[in-house]
């Protein structure tokens, strides 16, 4: 089996981004373990602190985001980072040629109970005659990403990543450490009878996204004919890989809770590297509007209503969105 390396380098990924992603991949190793050791390692359990999206941190919250901002600052091809638990862009080396932008450890609220976790990450290039810290650096279209990926915590640790020329996963052998090619270049099934979406937020969705929810859990008796099964793990990490491994549609709408942050997912660390990832697989992802990756960011922290998965399926919830 190829290693991860070995991948980058017949993709003919340049020495310097090979740098950066091998410096996350060191991160999330670590974290591997950890997770790995549980209450043994002390990291469950909650702080009394919150972060910059108003969620209560978890120790493990806080641990992998110090284990990702120590290591990629010692990166020298890394110009900043922007980080789901940090306020502001973070600096780091002034004549770095990339950014990083990731979520240290989604799927917070499943760590205590054992539950599916993972770390989301996203590569750009940084820009010119614009001050390397600046969060402008970061109001790219997720289009202008260079490699975006996420690592899996579960019974095994998994790697899915993708530098634009497919989406593959990889598997961390704990005996050597390496992480080996075991499914190259994804392809998601077009058509699929598998959805996952917190049903306890319905009330607050809007009428069209209600309504095809409905047709989908009346199964062979609704319009769509057939059965559906619903999925949720409470963690992108893990149903994003269910449908990168089997199909299905992911969806997380907006809602009318609060007129300030209708979405939940933010654009830059969860929309956008998941949405390369997708459609590098072949399938689709879009907001309630538009394409993901053709989204312009406004804000550091910003957030989207997401909607991925198999291509036909996609089709088939925008086309209730739009009547």
């Amino acid at each position: 089996m190829k290693n991860l390396l070995n991948v980058l380098r017949d993709d003919d990924v340049e020495t310097e981004l090979m740098q950066v992603i091998e410096t996350i991949i060191d991160a999330s190793k670590e974290i591997a373990f950890r997770v790995r050791q549980g209450a043994l390692a002390g990291v469950l359990g909650s702080t009394q602190d919150e972060n910059i999206q108003g969620e209560t941190q978890k120790h493990l919250d806080i641990i992998s985001n110090q284990l990702f901002k120590d290591l990629l600052l010692a990166c020298r091809p890394v110009a900043a980072l922007a980080s789901e638990e940090e306020d502001t862009v973070v600096e780091a080396n002034p004549t770095g040629k990339y950014l990083v932008a990731f979520d240290p450890l989604d799927g917070s609220s499943n760590i205590d109970i054992n539950g599916q976790i993972g770390t989301i990450f996203s590569i750009y290039r940084a820009l010119d005659l614009i001050p390397h810290h600046s969060e402008m650096q970061f109001h790219q279209q997720g289009s202008q990403q260079v490699c975006a990926g996420y690592v899996l915590y579960g019974p095994s640790t998994l790697l899915a990543i993708t530098t634009g020329k497919g989406t593959r996963c990889f598997t961390l052998d704990s005996t050597q450490g390496n992480f080996l090619l075991t499914a190259d270049k994804i392809q998601i099934v077009q058509d699929t009878q598998e959805f996952a979406i917190n049903m306890s937020n319905s009330r607050f969705w809007s009428e069209d996204m209600r309504c095809y929810i409905s047709d989908l859990t009346l199964g062979e008796t609704g319009p769509r004919q057939k059965r559906y099964n619903m999925r949720w793990n409470a963690a992108m990490v893990g149903d994003v890989h269910r449908v990168l491994t089997r199909g299905g549609i992911f969806l997380y709408p907006s809602d009318n809770r609060n007129a300030k942050q209708p979405a939940k997912l933010r654009l830059l660390y969860e929309a956008n590297p998941m949405a390369m990832l997708t459609e590098n697989a072949g399938g689709r992802a879009w907001s309630e509007q538009q394409r993901i990756l053709e989204i312009q960011p406004q804000q550091l922290h910003e957030r989207v209503a997401v909607i991925l998965g198999s291509a036909n399926e996609v089709d088939e919830c925008l086309s209730y969105l739009q009547r």
